[in-house]
């Protein structure tokens, strides 16, 4: 811990620092107040030791300008004059705990690890906290599809470094999932992970939610506050939809990755924060720097750690494992034992598109536990677009042969994918198949599938014997 030292006495600052630092603590030493607050001014500290007679200085009133500087700092007063009456006084005014001089070096460390135990008390109560109010179950963070093992092989790797990550994909993918547990196996895990969602606020709002503000620095701003910034000191900020960061706003990250130094809002006093940075992004970045929405230096800074989140169409694999999961947690809280999907039901999940990706399927399961009648899922507790018959009047579950009911879902992954190439990944078959069995179907490529030429001409086979090509899992960028 960052440790600041209080006392009029140069035996005591000479004896107390180095068993500090024997202890592994990062200590400072003051002599009195004036010195103590222009310390508070450079950095921010985990603890203060303060002694309650500072010369001609009250103890109790040093306390007092210290938790105002940095409201989370916790104290531990000391003092040769130990009654009850100043115990008593100094909890009731904030102090965390008390020790009476002469103390022995093992009792001070075990009032240390009693600080270490409460703040890491303290986190895991705004974790749960956190999980609770997002009424979310417990991520799944295995996959059976090269594509996550890779995802996740990289973050966890990274999540050991001090390196910024930028965590890319679309809407809805788990950015925010992946995020998390990147820092629940970071050094930092034991310290807050906080998320600031960049499009959510005006450019002045977002500024004072980052790095806070002072009172009247503007319209509304009625008392100081220390923003996510300084809350999220020696642990984890993650910054939702980086691309949509103002660019006046984007110089002050820089400075804060730089030299871990920010400013509040009305404010010219540097301050210093160490913050690990994790940032996400449905945004294509590199377009947003050449179209000038982003500062290319910031871009850069952050991209040392680059991972893509595949959409939930490139990981089909997945998509019952995490519907069973969600079907459970549901149903648990509605109160049904719902046990399974019919057939039919599982089919329609597993030929949608799904746009809204992960969202979406937990909007889609949710919605079907609460309406369900029997002990499973059926078709048509299903939202009416993954399972309404087409113009041809084919559907998953509908009197229809095989035939028929391969052709449609071709026709319509086909439909909702930039390219044939792409398709041919999700339904599983070689490109050159799908080249050919588009073909026999009689459709014709739309605009930006014309120029499409199928990969190879070789014996056409039935694409149940098929695999999907090797390049399908493209690398994740680092």
């Amino acid at each position: 811990m960052r440790i600041i030292l209080i006392d009029d006495e140069l035996n005591i600052r000479r004896t107390i620092v180095p068993v500090l630092k024997g202890m592994g603590h990062d200590v400072v030493a003051a002599a009195n107040s004036r010195s103590a607050m222009q310390e508070l001014e450079k950095d921010t500290f985990d603890v203060a030791l303060l002694d309650l007679r500072l010369g001609e200085e009250n103890g109790l009133e040093v306390m007092g300008k210290l938790l105002k500087a940095q409201p989370r700092l916790t104290i531990i007063v000391t003092t040769a004059f130990a009654t009850i009456e100043t115990a008593v006084e100094a909890m009731r005014q904030g102090a965390f705990d008390y020790l009476a001089k002469p103390f022995t070096p093992d009792q001070l460390q075990q009032t240390l690890m009693k600080v270490a135990r409460t703040r890491q008390l303290e986190n895991k109560v705004a974790e749960l906290e956190s999980r609770v109010s997002a009424e979310a179950p417990s991520p799944i963070l295995e996959s059976a599809e090269p594509i996550m093992q890779k995802v996740y092989e990289l973050a966890f790797k990274a999540a050991s470094t001090p390196a910024t990550i930028l965590i890319l994909g679309e809407s809805g993918t788990g950015k925010s999932v992946l995020a998390r547990a990147i820092h629940q196996r970071s050094p930092q895990a034991d310290r807050p992970f906080v998320t600031v969602s960049c499009p959510s606020l005006s450019r002045e709002l977002l500024e004072s939610e980052l790095f806070g503000h002072v009172k009247g620095a503007f319209t509304g701003a009625v008392s100081d506050t220390f923003g996510k910034v300084a809350a999220a000191d020696g642990g984890t900020l993650f910054l939702d939809e980086i691309g949509e960061l103002p660019l006046e706003i984007q110089p002050k990250l820089l400075r804060l990755l730089q030299d871990k130094e920010y400013e509040r809002v009305g404010e010219t006093k540097l301050r210093r924060a160490n913050v690990r940075l994790v940032t996400a992004s449905n945004r294509d970045l590199e377009q947003a720097v050449k179209n000038g929405q982003f500062r290319e230096d910031l871009y850069y800074r952050l991209n040392v750690i680059s991972i893509r989140m595949p959409s939930l169409r490139e990981r089909p694999g997945d998509l019952p494992r995490i519907a069973q999961e969600w079907l459970r947690f549901f149903g648990n809280q509605v109160g049904k034992d719902l046990a399974d999907f019919t057939p039919a039901a599982l089919q329609a999940l597993q030929t949608y598109s799904w746009p809204g990706n992960l969202r979406e399927l937990r909007n889609v399961i949710e919605r079907s536990t609460i309406l369900a009648e029997k002990k499973e899922i059926d078709v048509i507790d299903l939202p009416e677009n993954l399972h309404r018959p087409t113009s041809s009047g084919v559907s998953v579950g509908s009197k229809t042969s095989l035939e028929e009911l391969e052709a449609e879902h071709i026709k319509r992954i086909i439909m909702s994918t930039p390219s044939l190439g792409e398709a041919a990944q999700i339904l599983g078959i070689d490109p050159a198949t799908l080249y050919r069995k588009r073909k026999r179907m009689g459709m014709h490529p739309g605009p930006r599938k014309q120029s499409e030429e199928p990969p190879h001409q070789g014996n056409e086979e039935d694409e149940h014997h098929n695999s999907a090509p090797e390049h399908h899992n493209e690398p994740v960028n680092a």
